[in-house]
Formats: C-alpha cells, sequence, structure tokens
C-alpha cells in the first residue's frame, strides 16, 4: 500500500475496511464508509462504488460535495448510497459514517420492517452509545424499507430528523440490507457500529435463530 501522509483519513478508513471484512460485516464490495473533510462547505471522503472493503487502496476513495457530487473527475464513482452520508453529515452532526451488511443486520432488519424499528433493552453493552448511562435504556433504531431510489429515502430520512424522530438517535436499518451509523468523529462511529453489531447478535441469538 501507498505510504499516506500522516493522519490521513484513508488510512483509518482503509483499516476499518479490513477489520470489518475480518469481523464478517463488510464483505466483497458491500458496505461504505465516509469521513467529513470539511463544513463550510460541506465535503466528505467516502469509498467509492464497486471496491472490496478487505482490500482498499488509497485510491479508492472519492471527495464528494454536499449534493454528493464529486470534486475530481478522475477519482472514483461514489457509493450509491452517498446521499445518505451527506444527510446524516447535516441532520445528525455525524463527522464520520459507517455502513455495514453483517449477517444479523441482513437479518433483523427484514424482521422488523412490519414494526419500523427494532428496540433493545436491558444490556450493558447499550452504555457504549453515546447519551447512554445505564443498562436500563431503551435503545430505538429505526428499519427503512430498502430501496434503489436513495434521493427519495434521504428525503423521508430528512423529515424524520427535523421532526425530531428518537428512533434515529443511534443509527438506522435498511430492510435486508443492514446497518447505519455514525458518530462525532471515527472512533465514536466505529466504537457505536461495534456496539450495535453486538447487540444485534445477542438479540437474534437470544431468539434462537441458528445461523
Amino acid at each position: 500500500m501507498t505510504d499516506l501522509p500522516p493522519r490521513d483519513p484513508r488510512g483509518e478508513l482503509i483499516e476499518t475496511g479490513r477489520d470489518f471484512h475480518r469481523r464478517g460485516w463488510s464483505l466483497g464490495t458491500s458496505s461504505n464508509y465516509s469521513v467529513v473533510l470539511g463544513r463550510d462547505p460541506l465535503r466528505l471522503l467516502i469509498t467509492g462504488s464497486g471496491f472490496d472493503k478487505g482490500r482498499l487502496g488509497p485510491d479508492h476513495f472519492v471527495e464528494v460535495d454536499d449534493q454528493g457530487r464529486r470534486l475530481d473527475p478522475a477519482q472514483p464513482k461514489p457509493s450509491a448510497e452517498t446521499l445518505l452520508h451527506t444527510l446524516l453529515a447535516r441532520r445528525a452532526g455525524a463527522g464520520a459514517v459507517l455502513h455495514t451488511h453483517s449477517v444479523w443486520g441482513t437479518i433483523l432488519s427484514q424482521s422488523h420492517q412490519p414494526a419500523g424499528r427494532l428496540q433493545i433493552a436491558g444490556y450493558e453493552m447499550l452504555k457504549g452509545l453515546a447519551g447512554i448511562s445505564t443498562h436500563e435504556a431503551r435503545v430505538s433504531i429505526a428499519v427503512v424499507p430498502n430501496t434503489q431510489d436513495i434521493a427519495g429515502l434521504a428525503s423521508e430520512l430528512d423529515a424524520r430528523f427535523a421532526a425530531g424522530d428518537p428512533d434515529l438517535r443511534h443509527g438506522f436499518l435498511m430492510a435486508g440490507h443492514g446497518l447505519y451509523t455514525w458518530g462525532a468523529h471515527l472512533a465514536e462511529a466505529r466504537r457505536h457500529l461495534e456496539v450495535l453489531e453486538f447487540l444485534m447478535e445477542v438479540v437474534g441469538t437470544r431468539r434462537g435463530w441458528a445461523l
């Protein structure tokens, strides 16, 4: 791998992809990750479309504006879901956004689509989520339909954020697809991702869904 300048976020995202691939959360070309580079105007660094997340390299990223448009045409095509990342940077104040396609994220998102949310309560690991200080808390994760109309989904989520929807406090699931979560910075986003993936596995295992 080409050496990267100190503190280059591409290096951290490359390591994130390798780690998530090893854990089975980002297999093949699934998933996408981003980091906010600037807010005035908004600029994001996001994984390009179609790259194996376990084998990311420095040239597999693209800088985009607040509309998800790449700033350099020589860079790769952005992920089809880039507008969700820019939305989360604006509405949730995210400094980093992580999207995974784990087995449990796929199963639970599909099984909870009729309810529109996945609720988790009573586990010590909940305290790894920002703003949660007790295992007695109940966390609700929105479940939205899987769709190819990302602009439409982004608009729907934008309205829900504007209304202060509590189901969008820590993340959301796309039905039969996977998990989106975020944080003020990449380290916090990774912590949230690890916590939610752990909790989804606990919930699925407790219900007896053998893999």
